[in-house]
């Protein structure tokens, strides 16, 4: 099927932004691999769910790690990602999101909190690692009657 002007440029975007990335996201990238190569590799980056393009993605555990400039603090900046968070937990993923400041100043905290919650999401049965919610306006499945 072909792809419409505007699927073409984002996808191009999304290529440029795989591309580049920023410093820190390879930074981080780069001390996950170090610390712990197992944990690096099941994360994928600048991956699109949905609309949304996000920094880190461990698909099995569907985990995702941000991480947030100086602009995600702004008001509308922090109620947009607020919306986009409960949009990806309503598909069934876990959203980290990390300050770019604190990356820089406290990397092994970081890097301690993302191992706590992959270890964790490891043990969860896959049916437990936050299941979707129901889409709205959807009914929930009944049980069987007998």
């Amino acid at each position: 099927m072909a792809m419409t002007r505007l699927e073409r440029r984002a996808a191009a975007v999304r290529r440029r932004i795989r591309a580049d990335g920023t410093a820190l996201e390879e930074t981080l990238f780069q001390a996950l691999r170090r610390r712990q190569p197992d944990m690096a590799a099941l994360f994928e980056r600048q991956i699109r769910i949905g609309p949304y393009l996000a920094d880190f993605v461990a698909p099995a555990l569907r985990l995702i790690i941000e991480l947030d400039g100086e602009q995600h603090a702004r008001p509308a900046n922090a109620e947009r990602d607020a919306r986009r968070d409960a949009a990806l937990e309503a598909e069934g993923y876990r959203v980290l999101r990390f300050a770019n400041a604190l990356v820089r100043a406290d990397m092994a905290a970081v890097l301690d909190t993302i191992g706590a919650v992959v270890e964790e999401r490891r043990t969860l049965p896959p049916a437990d690692r936050n299941p979707p919610a129901p889409r709205p306006g959807k009914p929930r499945p009944r049980p069987a009657r007998r």
